[in-house]
């Protein structure tokens, strides 16, 4: 097992910053342990806490008594008014940092703002269930989740199950919080930990999804010998299916955790060939079913089936075929276990269902975006919506009781964003809130919607010239890592996001779905 206390920052003298809802963008050094692992690098830290090292406040009124002077005599007061230094200039996305410049996380906003940097980047990662229960609101924030690495060295690769524990609130102080707050805080001033568990892995990641618990959020994970499901499509072209159970287990109840730790999978499918993929989805169980469901796509078009039973798993020989091009991802229907979508590098979405013989897609859009597909997200709680991620930079929300067969007139998307300036890298639906959403873009940057908000025409001007042009529905913007690649929404812990990138992690709430 791993385990990596997180460094401090070192606070240096900087040149002036412009304030931006992102954390900044110092250098960082990653010490590894035994195990090759990162650690945590809250290089906010120094500026979230009060550090008793830096010396005593003294009251001004006490100072003046000692000194046996009254500003405040007979003679009256001298009113000094201090010269401030300008305020930070709030950043915009759409802006050109100039030299000297640099972008430094405006604090306010972020009720939580933690940062990891492992040994190697993953492209892609999944939060796992624990045993914390749902609707978790206090701190310290804990969570466990799976990640595939991209290592230069193929032969280091690896899957790594983590558990991060003890990442507090943002804040400067205790006069930051209410009484309320403080009430429901059970902060201690110990830093972050992240344990681990790594399973080699043969080629590098492309994408990793676990498979979907039954039963309600507050049930937890499974336990061995039950198995927990984590599927990986290589860049080699095999998808692998590991059970991960005894490793969560073993990092959520260390002390009476005892099933041996296998690093083999447990199945691996070869229908794909040496054709490797991006596009990996499980379905959600149907009833009391205990079977699972799960769907890969490869950049040669093909799409398959394979079916897990209780102790077997069957991948179907024939594929499903309609695209043309590479199947960039894949979303299984919410509310009908037969039904999924895909998106492709050929511009267009389809709908599918299982059981029509000759595979092929029932409904879709041709065009959807000027350019490749790259990711879509079918909303859980309003069935019918599903939002799609192009190379262009668009976003665009979809009726799909609008969708009839691709050769069709092409229907309009009931709402379509051009916000990023490359192209979108992930787009995933809040798991409540059946408005709102968060996307992610080449252009590093993390946003977060919500389609309920109307544009206010009378006030826009008010808001200054540079915000014209943002849209209303845009809620937050997070900066501050490189090559972002994928984001999720924490589905026990109310608002929290989570984001992957060249350079780490980054773990964080911000205030708009701070409630």
């Amino acid at each position: 097992m791993g385990k990596k206390r997180a460094s401090s920052p070192t606070r240096e003298a900087a040149p002036p910053a412009k304030a931006a809802a992102a954390p900044a963008t110092a250098d960082r050094t990653t010490e590894e342990d035994a195990e090759g692992m990162g650690e945590f690098e809250d290089q906010w830290d120094d500026e979230l806490e009060s550090d008793g090292d830096e010396g005593e406040v003294i009251d001004a009124a006490e100072d003046s008594d000692e000194d046996g002077e009254d500003v405040d005599g007979q003679d009256g007061a001298m009113d000094i008014e201090e010269e401030r230094p300008p305020s930070p200039q709030p950043f915009l996305p759409t802006g050109v940092l100039q030299e000297g410049e640099f972008l430094e996380p405006d604090l306010s906003t972020y009720p939580l703002l933690h940062s990891f940097v492992p040994t190697w980047p993953s492209l892609s990662f999944d939060v796992l269930r624990d045993d914390g229960g749902e609707e978790r609101r206090g701190y310290p924030v804990s969570c466990a989740l799976v990640a595939g690495t991209q290592a230069q060295d193929r032969t280091a690769n690896e899957i790594t199950i983590m558990r991060w524990e003890g990442l507090g609130r943002t804040r400067k102080d205790e006069g930051d919080l209410s009484d309320d707050e403080e009430s429901d805080d059970e902060e201690t001033d110990d830093d972050p930990i992240l344990n681990f568990r790594a399973i080699p892995h043969t080629g590098c990641v492309n994408r990793i999804r676990a498979r979907p618990v039954a039963g309600g959020l507050s049930a937890g994970p499974p336990v061995p010998p039950d198995p927990y499901h984590v599927a990986t499509f290589s860049e080699t072209g095999k998808v692998r299916i590991f059970d991960i159970a005894p490793q969560l287990h073993s990092l959520l109840q260390p002390a009476t955790a005892s099933a041996p730790l296998s690093k083999v999978p447990v199945f691996t499918i070869d229908s794909h060939g040496r054709a490797e993929g991006y596009a990996l989805d499980w379905g959600a169980p149907i009833g009391s079913s205990t079977s699972g469901r799960l769907l890969s796509g490869d950049i040669h078009s093909k799409i398959f089936l394979t079916t897990v039973g209780p102790a077997s798993f069957t991948p179907s020989p024939k594929p499903f075929l309609s695209h043309t091009d590479s199947v960039e991802d894949i979303q299984w229907s919410p509310s009908e276990p037969t039904v999924f979508a895909s998106c492709s590098a050929d511009k267009s979405i389809r709908v599918w269902d299982v059981r029509v013989k000759d595979r092929k897609s029932v409904i879709g859009v041709a065009g959807a975006h000027e350019s490749d597909v790259n990711v879509i997200s079918w909303n859980k709680q309003t069935n019918y919506l599903l939002a799609s991620g192009g190379d262009e930079g668009g976003i665009k929300v979809w009726d799909l009781r609008n969708f009839k067969g691709t050769k069709a007139p092409k229907p309009s998307p009931v709402a379509s964003f051009n916000w990023h300036t490359a192209p979108i890298t992930s787009i995933e639906w809040h798991p409540t809130e059946d408005s709102c959403f968060a996307a992610s873009g080449a252009d590093d940057q993390v946003t977060l919607w919500d389609l309920s908000v109307e544009q206010d025409d009378e006030g826009a001007g008010e808001s200054g010239a540079g915000l014209k042009d943002v849209p209303a529905q845009l809620l937050f913007v997070h900066q501050g890592q490189k090559e972002i690649k994928e984001v999720h929404w924490h589905p026990q812990i109310p608002g929290v996001v989570m984001s992957t990138a060249l350079d780490g992690f980054n773990i964080f709430k911000s205030l708009p779905f701070s409630s």
